[in-house]
């Protein structure tokens, strides 16, 4: 690493103390930055990494809610609109406990990156509260999002900022944010993504980063003269992510033998398929839901506590949340053989296990590409309500499939180009950066 980019990631730091994931996040960024700064002096004198790593701006508010039983309650609720350099902000809405203004700030920035490579014209943003959705009646959920948006409202726009849903802001949630939107605003517009299929909503949206992570894993292995057909996969989580892996990755002819949840994991020697991937429908809208509930239904291995990283298989997708692939987890994959990691959800593996899995040379998809699917079907969702259509979902899927082999070839092609081929990482990271940077430097000092 250059001493620029050394004495950048220590300003970033001191700048942001105590902000981990949100420093874990540049840190990976910056390291493939380097050669890219050698090489182009002018986005150092214009800091244009100084400013990428600045929020435009940052909006934190309260919002209070009364429960069924009267009680008033008080969470926060955020918006980070990172980088608008070459479209409106677009980012999920997370409502979890674990919502914090760090892991926001990292989802932004890796948002702005991920969403420069689908091709469509989406900056960055993300936002949520640590308002936790389960064990609420819907009545209780509608009140804390009419809330939400009565403050949120004033900061987006279809030109503006176009948020989505994410971790606890499913149909429902989106549903209740966008009818106070439109209370508010006396519009009907395309301010929201993940709507109800009767109200501007897109075939495939729930499914899409499941299946576009799964795509990326064909072309990878395509690459390598390799192919889905037969090839044994390790899931993580249950929700959308992982029922839409399961779902396509089934369908081109794999085999998907683990899931888990925040209780364990279980291993399926059969197979999740079939109406064991519906079962994921009810189990994630349950509550009280928990994988272990599957091992129960379906009579299979269930291990409490565990990550299901030491299970042999071909292909490892996290697809639940940051860093559920650590040092250890890591070793396990090398040790078991596993040819390939692909990132379903965001920044799940920390940059010690990276490095472990980059020195033993096995395939490496980071988030910001292989989960592109998700943001990419978002931004299918806002060219349909611009344009008032609605696409069948064979055009969708289509689509989709045809925008995450896009970002597969700008990896390996931006790769080669910097002298890295191979490094999916790299590519990722200066095709995503390139693009926002040279926007930037054409729009001026903004």
């Amino acid at each position: 690493m250059t001493d620029y980019s050394r004495k950048f990631i220590l300003d970033v730091k001191a700048k942001n103390p105590n902000e981990l994931e949100f420093l874990q996040a540049v840190e990976e960024v910056v390291e493939s930055l380097d050669v890219v700064l050698h090489k182009h002096p002018e986005y150092r004198s214009a800091k244009i990494l100084e400013r990428m790593v600045e929020p435009e701006r940052v909006l934190m508010f309260r919002v209070p809610w009364t429960d069924d039983k009267g009680e008033i309650h008080i969470n926060r609720g955020y918006r980070i609109q990172m980088n608008s350099a070459i479209g409106p902000y677009k980012g999920g809405l997370r409502f979890h406990p674990t919502v914090t203004l760090s892991i926001l700030k990292f989802l932004a920035f890796e948002q702005v990156i991920k969403n420069s490579l689908t091709t469509l014209p989406m900056g960055g943003g993300k936002g949520g509260s640590d308002f936790d959705p389960k064990h609420k009646s819907d009545a209780e959920v509608m009140r804390f999002c009419q809330s939400f948006m009565s403050e949120l409202y004033r900061h987006i726009g279809p030109n503006t900022d176009v948020p989505a849903g994410d971790i606890g802001v499913g149909e429902r949630e989106i549903g209740f944010l966008f009818g106070q939107y439109k209370r508010l605003k006396n519009e009907y517009g395309g301010v929201l993504t993940g709507k109800g299929m009767n109200w501007g909503g897109s075939f495939v949206r729930p499914e899409a980063t499941g299946f576009g992570a799964t795509y990326f894993a064909q072309e990878m292995l395509k690459a390598k003269g390799r192919d889905i057909e037969g090839k044994v996969f390790s899931l993580s989580g249950y929700g959308n992510v992982a029922w839409g892996a399961a779902l396509k990755i089934t369908e081109l002819g794999g085999k998907v033998v683990t899931l888990s949840g925040h209780d364990g994991f279980i291993y399926d020697k059969h197979g999740v398929k079939g109406e064991k991937i519906e079962y994921l429908l009810k189990l994630r809208s349950s509550a009280d839901g928990n994988i272990k509930d599957y091992a129960n239904k379906y009579k299979v291995d269930y291990f409490p506590g565990k990550r299901p990283w030491g299970v042999k298989v071909d292909v490892a997708m996290p697809c639940a949340t940051q860093n559920e692939i650590e040092t250890e987890d890591a070793k396990e994959l090398v040790k078991n053989g596993c040819m390939c990691v692909v990132e379903a959800s965001n920044m799940p593996t920390s940059l010690e296990a990276y490095h472990i899995l980059r020195e033993a040379e096995i395939l490496f998809a980071p988030g910001k590409a292989s989960n592109a699917g998700g943001v990419a079907t978002s931004g299918l969702e806002m060219s349909q309500n611009s344009m008032r259509l609605h696409w069948s979902r064979e055009e969708v899927d289509k689509k989709l499939r045809e925008i995450m082999q896009s970002i597969h070839n700008t990896c390996l092609t931006t790769a080669e180009r910097f002298g890295v081929p191979g490094d999916y990482v790299a590519g990722a990271n200066i095709a995503g950066f390139l693009k926002v940077a040279d926007s930037m430097l054409d729009q001026g000092l903004v």
